[in-house]
């Protein structure tokens, strides 16, 4: 491909794919520009540095959920699909969610798309101040238990130190009973117990008020 009829979308696609076979820190301008045929100043015609290229590639993550995300349904299944979606879209690259926490988003109708599910939730009754923050929480536990997730995935498909037998190894039961259980637990699988979990937060937003939290 010569760099002439480059286009953004063309080094985002060829850099995700890049992302999935070397992850996060293998990432790179000139990486990305041999994988395209170019030089490197085809990249940074369109991209000035690795940062803007990555959030160009997060702003892609977050169209694909935006599109995936169900608008129909309570605020509540709204909210927790949304979860489920964004989860999704980011365990499907390799260091996804690394890549996608804390970048900028570069297209605006990506914060557009955020309007309706807030509106949502201050026409069933939610104070917009309350909806932000449950928001929040729901975006933090799902790209942080994704990170979680990956760096465990990705360190055990080198070795088994994160297996349940592992870790039982290491435990006496006798003595640390309910971390033992505990531990069965937290080594279930991940996406059962994600869900388990969202809908667990999702429910208690209910009871929360911008005095002190809850109402009770």
């Amino acid at each position: 491909m010569v760099g002439k009829g480059l286009s953004r979308a063309d080094i985002v696609a060829e850099s995700l794919l890049l992302l999935d076979e070397r992850g996060l820190d293998g990432l790179n301008m000139r990486a990305v520009a041999a994988r395209l045929d170019v030089k490197a100043p085809a990249i940074y015609w369109h991209f000035a540095h690795k940062q803007a290229l990555v959030d160009e590639m997060a702003t892609q993550l977050w169209r694909e959920v935006v599109a995936a995300t169900p608008r129909t349904g309570s605020w509540q299944e709204q909210m927790a699909g949304f979860a489920s979606e964004l989860r999704r879209t980011l365990l499907a690259h390799r260091d996804g969610a690394k890549l996608f926490s804390g970048t900028y988003l570069t297209d605006v109708s990506v914060l557009e798309a955020q309007e309706q599910p807030l509106a949502a939730m201050i026409k069933a009754g939610v104070e917009l101040e309350v909806a932000v923050d449950a928001s929040a929480v729901i975006y933090a536990y799902t790209v942080g238990a994704a990170i979680e997730e990956q760096a465990v995935r990705q360190t055990s498909m080198a070795d088994d130190r994160y297996s349940l037998e592992r870790r039982e190894e290491r435990l006496d039961p006798e003595r640390f009973p309910v971390m033992t259980a505990a531990g069965r637990l937290t080594m279930a699988d991940p996406g059962t117990r994600f869900e388990r979990n969202v809908t667990r937060l999702v429910a208690g937003f209910d009871h929360w008020t911008t005095d002190d939290g809850s109402r009770g």
